[in-house]
């Protein structure tokens, strides 16, 4: 059914109810769009592709011919710009949309005792000044990973986790890799972040932490050798030096577990 419903008109231009929601929508849709890339690289490239969009439009409205015929033809080539430009954000928006509470509905809850070993872990190994490097998968399936390292498949203790990022240890070095309470492997090689704006002082561990966050929606707890001080890498970010109850909240929000009864 074609819905007509005339509100005003500009010269022979008829608006309609159906146009004017159709306006709100993409300029809502565009508004979230820059709030999710706010503060990234690709947002300057976001807001002139704004630009370059309105310019096209103006075109049209003022029939333009030769500037019509010019956007018009170059319309395949944005698309496929678009798409390279901005494949981080766009694995991240996917990310963002697969974890709404919809999607989460359908999805099993952890108990949070696996949460509550690694909590006691990373203290352990920022006490005792080791470095460590734990990646917790969420939705998305981090196989190509967890293939680099060498296979645990043991139920998560912070004794174990401790014990592997001992410097003693054959597996201290790298990653392990955490999924459905379990340590699937360990000593695992991570993807390094092209960030140019992280601090000078901060390592690869860090840098991969933040690799990870930026490739997938796993959450990356990082304890660094040199200070002890306890980061977490997660929807492309990273927050430093994190204490006991930081750690537990940051969890508790990321993976939707109940905390276990004292």
């Amino acid at each position: 059914m074609n819905i007509q419903l005339t509100l005003f008109k500009i010269g022979f231009l008829k608006v309609t109810v159906i146009d004017v929601l159709d306006i709100f929508l993409i300029s809502f849709i565009l508004y979230k769009l820059y709030l999710f890339m706010r503060g990234s690289r690709a947002a300057q490239m976001f807001v002139g592709l704004v630009l370059i969009l309105i310019i096209s439009l103006l075109t049209r409205l003022f029939n333009m011919s030769g500037m019509s015929w010019i956007f018009d033809n170059l319309k395949t080539v944005w698309l496929i710009a678009f798409v390279i430009i901005f494949q981080p954000e766009l694995r991240r928006m996917l990310i963002f949309l697969g974890q709404s509470r919809l999607i989460r509905f359908f999805v099993k809850v952890s108990s949070g005792r696996a949460f509550e070993e690694i909590i006691k872990a990373v203290l352990e190994l920022s006490r005792r000044g080791y470095g460590g490097l734990i990646v917790i998968a969420r939705d998305m399936g981090i196989k190509t990973i967890t293939e680099t390292g060498i296979g645990i498949q043991a139920e998560v203790s912070a004794p174990l986790i401790v014990s592997l990022f001992s410097p003693r240890s054959p597996l201290h070095d790298g990653a392990i890799i955490i999924k459905n309470d379990i340590i699937e492997a360990a000593k695992c090689i991570l993807p390094l972040s092209q960030e140019t704006n992280l601090a000078e002082h901060l390592g690869t561990r860090h840098r991969a932490a933040l690799g990870v966050a930026e490739e997938s929606d796993a959450v990356v707890l990082v304890v660094s050798e040199e200070t002890g001080k306890i980061s977490i890498a997660l929807d492309g970010r990273l927050i430093l030096d994190l204490n006991e109850d930081a750690i537990r909240d940051m969890l508790v929000n990321a993976f939707k577990f109940n905390t276990p009864q004292k």
